[in-house]
């Protein structure tokens, strides 16, 4: 064996990770780069405040006329518990966008081709709801009178927007659709195609738990939800599939090779004959 080429085939795995490092970066910028876009786009939106208020006395409307639940009334018995009250600011506050990147990032190493898919799902998903935040600016429920709904962050914290018209920050008037919603029940749905089971569906735990925080804060009406499901929806049928060499892995229970074994029966003796003995090549048949 020629031992002068050994040294040469050693860089191969520093390469590979090198050229992993690179792709990982990059992916990170350009998710980092759609949420900065994501961002400027709903602050250029900001300035309707009046507008916003009229669709939010409007959605406050349909909403009683579909008769569905009163936000006001789901709002306050938990008023009445500090506790739940914080535990709900801090929920809206510090899970959606973690929860969101920590379940890209595992796609991204376990599954990667879900990877691009789930990316693709929130980049659309994104881009309709900003074409709607331009379409109709809605003020969410605490910033509209008529709702009778309390501002929990900023009364009981913590809180995530300023006082609407020096918030710099954020557009406040982008109430509809919810993407808080809209990215955890992405974030589920990518989730439970990668994983088996029956507890695989409780991954939508994290969207019904969204849903009742952002009505709970009133940050959101249920159409805002509503809304969001139905895009994501669109979104999916859109999408193309993703190839099936990375579907989840739930091999079925494979049975040893010849099982069950087919054992036939020795053939009856002539009467009067003595039972012949079963032989090794015989196959008895079990049930």
């Amino acid at each position: 064996m020629d031992t002068a080429e050994l040294p040469a085939a050693r860089p191969a795995a520093p390469a590979r990770r090198a050229g992993a490092l690179r792709r990982a970066l990059r992916e990170l910028g350009l998710v980092a780069a759609l949420f900065l876009i994501y961002k400027a786009a709903r602050v250029a939106g900001a300035d309707r405040g009046s507008t916003a208020v009229a669709n939010g006395e409007w959605i406050w409307r349909v909403e009683r006329l579909f008769h569905l639940p009163n936000e006001a009334a789901f709002q306050r018995p938990v008023l009445s518990h500090e506790l739940l009250v914080h535990l709900a600011n801090s929920y809206y506050a510090y899970v959606h966008f973690p929860a969101t990147a920590i379940c890209l990032i595992w796609l991204y190493v376990r599954h990667p081709v879900r990877y691009l898919w789930t990316r693709r799902m929130l980049a659309g998903l994104t881009a309709a709801a900003l074409a709607l935040h331009f379409l109709v600016p809605l003020a969410p429920p605490r910033l509209t009178a008529l709702t009778g709904m309390v501002d929990t962050g900023s009364r009981y914290g913590p809180a995530v927007y300023g006082p609407p018209d020096t918030d710099a920050l954020s557009n406040q008037y982008a109430a509809m659709p919810s993407l808080h919603v809209g990215w955890a029940l992405a974030v589920a749905v990518a989730l439970i195609t990668v994983t088996g089971g029956r507890l695989r569906w409780l991954w939508l735990a994290h969207p019904l738990a969204t849903l009742l925080v952002v009505v709970t804060t009133g940050n959101h009406y249920w159409l805002d939800g509503i809304v969001a499901a139905v895009l994501l929806a669109i979104v999916c049928l859109v999408l193309p599939r993703p190839r099936t060499g990375d579907q989840p892995t739930h091999p079925p229970t494979q049975r040893p090779a010849g099982w069950p074994r087919q054992r036939v029966r020795a053939p009856r003796a002539p009467s009067g004959h003595p039972p012949r003995r079963a032989e090794a090549g015989d196959v008895v048949r079990t049930p």
